[in-house]
């Protein structure tokens, strides 16, 4: 099953990383940009050139040493087709290079509204009788707030192509508890009741690990609840947002593991890609793909410390 590959390569590399892909055209350096602008223009097709050169440097950097990388498809998306299409290229290259992917895309619809973006991001597409891959990520990011009806048609999916999930449970934003910590008729929040449907609709995908490929977003800068949600979720595995730039600690994830120190993956976008113009890596003059690995390695040894 996907989740125990996914394990696997985190057990592999000792490192429960997952580098987010969410580039923005001021993070990338001009001496990769400005060749491409000179030659196409300041267009869309230029940006999502820039941006794939970028992706391509950092999957490099950081593809023996990192189990997975989550691009976030609205970063792709506001340059039109040419993004999408560079979203796609990006995907394909980080499984040409053995990485599991996350597509971030919350998504989150019924019927078959829900079918097509799972056709396109975990199944395949029919064309007039043929059916063919699209996107073909291993997990995507999923909104449950339209209940089952928005998560059956991935679960289909998941079961026949050997594909995953992250469902929102409980986010790293701050404003998540204005909903999620909402209290219910019996007293408890509404993030808890949504932890248990994830568990509930993952059972039928439990791996030789004994997590379900249905796993739960559960943020790093809500420790509290994220060691409430383990104890309720025991089969259930969480990507962590909010490590690093939003406050989350690696002492803060202690609480979401298991007894065998498995459970989570945890990401960081900017802290990684964008590490080269922080003043801790760019003291030593090091190119953006360089500062990347380093952003990791350092990343994996404060996890390591911690968990």
């Amino acid at each position: 099953m996907i989740i125990d590959k996914l394990i696997n390569k985190i057990q592999e590399l000792q490192a429960p990383i997952v580098v987010g892909l969410d580039p923005r055209l001021s993070q990338i350096p001009s001496h990769v940009k400005d060749p491409i602008y000179a030659e196409q223009g300041k267009t869309p097709a230029a940006a999502a050139g820039a941006i794939f050169a970028f992706n391509l440097s950092i999957i490099n950097s950081i593809c023996d040493i990192v189990p997975a990388v989550k691009p976030q498809i609205a970063m792709y998306e506001q340059f039109g087709p040419e993004g999408i299409a560079c979203y796609r290229e990006t995907v394909a290259y980080a499984k040409s290079k053995g990485l599991i992917v996350i597509g971030d895309i919350k998504r989150g619809d019924i019927a078959s509204t829900a079918e097509a973006y799972s056709d396109a991001h975990l199944g395949k597409t029919d064309v007039e009788g043929e059916d063919m891959p699209i996107f073909d990520t291993d997990f995507i990011t999923v909104n449950p707030y339209l209940g089952f009806d928005s998560i059956d048609p991935y679960l289909t999916d998941c079961e026949i192509y050997d594909k995953g999930l992250f469902v929102l449970v409980k986010t790293s934003n701050p404003t998540s508890s204005q909903i999620q910590d909402l209290k219910t008729a019996d007293g408890r929040p509404v993030y808890a009741h949504v932890g248990e449907l994830v568990d509930h609709w993952g059972r039928g995908l439990i791996g030789k690990h004994g997590f379900s490929s249905i796993g739960a977003v559960v943020g790093a800068t809500h420790p509290a609840q994220g060691q409430e949600l383990r104890e309720l979720l025991p089969q259930t595995f969480f990507l962590v947002p909010g490590y690093g730039a939003q406050g989350g600690k690696a002492k803060d994830l202690v609480g979401m593991l298991n007894k065998d120190g498995l459970g989570i993956i945890v990401n960081n976008s900017r802290g990684i890609t964008g590490a080269y113009q922080t003043q801790k890596y760019r003291a030593d003059k090091k190119d953006f793909a360089e500062a990347a690995r380093e952003a990791a390695l350092d990343m994996k040894a404060d996890l390591e410390a911690h968990l």
